[in-house]
């Protein structure tokens, strides 16, 4: 082989993750570096981990490209669930990672994308969740139907103040979640980034995208308001007629439960707007929070160069 091929020649496989804030532009670096390695001779293919975007039908909330849009590049774990179906991350993890296995055994890299913490870590990083009880489960989710969050708190608290301390006591799955595994006589609750995190694959490279906070904000407020514009309330109609209100995670989605609130008469347009722009900032917060824990990542500012990504 002349020297000048070798650059043309196949690196090894990796799985490549790419994390950051919503609105930073994830989707659109994942695939330009798809195109990049396909340049190069891997088939490099993209596995979804938003969480929301699992979801058939939640499109214009979840800012999901459309097919005409992705490139013909293949993308997994679109779509998969109906949104009366609870998406676990429990139940994410295997179906993710043998996507990735996949896409690795025919040749190519796999490039999960996303800004949903705790999918991406179960995929990248080392770890296992709790078994479920669905019997403990049921009776615990009556417990809350007829207690309240308050009681099961403090029974988190007796059983466990670490793990008290840690679970969001306005969200009642998560409470829930937490006492079925601590009363199966786990120490801790194991939806949680290990404090040393162990790579999966040892061939993995992070890569977080940042937008400065002002420009952030920015970006995230007029997103927003083109949800509406485009007809977000519209979609919720029509997927509340699918069975929304019966989901157990699809309903509390931002912006989701904003238009469900405008839809019932509970919010105006603009207080709907206005909550989910701000919840929607928080949670921005949050996801660069969660992701400035991981070691291997490295932050870069759009625009991002992909060659560089790919020489390094």
């Amino acid at each position: 082989m002349r020297a000048a091929d070798a650059s043309l020649s196949p690196s090894p496989r990796r799985l490549w993750a790419v994390v950051g804030a919503t609105g930073t532009g994830k989707s659109d670096l994942a695939l330009d570096l798809a195109e990049a390695l396909r340049a190069r001779g891997n088939p490099a293919e993209i596995v979804n981990a938003d969480a929301m975007q699992l979801y058939r039908g939640m499109d214009i909330g979840t800012a999901k490209l459309p097919p005409e849009d992705r490139r013909g590049i293949p993308h997994h774990l679109l779509d998969v669930r109906d949104v009366e179906q609870e998406a676990a991350v429990a139940w994410y993890q295997p179906l993710a990672r043998s996507a990735v296995m996949d896409i690795q055994s025919r040749g190519g890299d796999a490039i999960l994308v996303g800004g949903s913490g705790l999918y991406v870590s179960s995929v990248v990083y080392d770890f296992s969740f709790p078994p479920r009880d669905p019997e403990l489960r049921e009776r615990l989710e009556r417990d809350l139907e007829e207690q309240g969050v308050a009681p099961l708190m403090e029974r988190i608290r007796a059983l466990d103040p670490a793990t008290a301390a840690r679970v969001d006591p306005k969200n009642g799955r998560r409470v829930v979640r937490a006492l079925e595994v601590l009363e199966q006589g786990r120490a801790t609750y194991g939806a949680a980034l290990p404090e040393k995190p162990l790579l999966w694959q040892a061939d993995t490279r992070v890569i977080g995208l940042h937008v400065p906070r002002e420009e952030l904000v920015a970006r995230l407020d007029a997103r927003v308001e083109r949800m509406w514009e485009s007809g977000l309330v519209d979609e919720v109609e029509l997927l509340r007629e699918r069975g929304l209100r019966r989901g157990v995670t699809a309903p509390r989605a931002i912006g989701y439960a904003q238009a469900l609130g405008e839809l019932e008469g509970r919010l105006t347009r603009s207080e709907a707007i206005a909550e989910t722009q701000a919840l929607t900032r928080r949670y921005a917060r949050r996801q660069v929070s969660w992701f400035k824990r991981y070691p291997e990542l490295v932050w870069h500012q759009p625009p991002v160069d992909v060659a560089t990504l790919i020489d390094d």
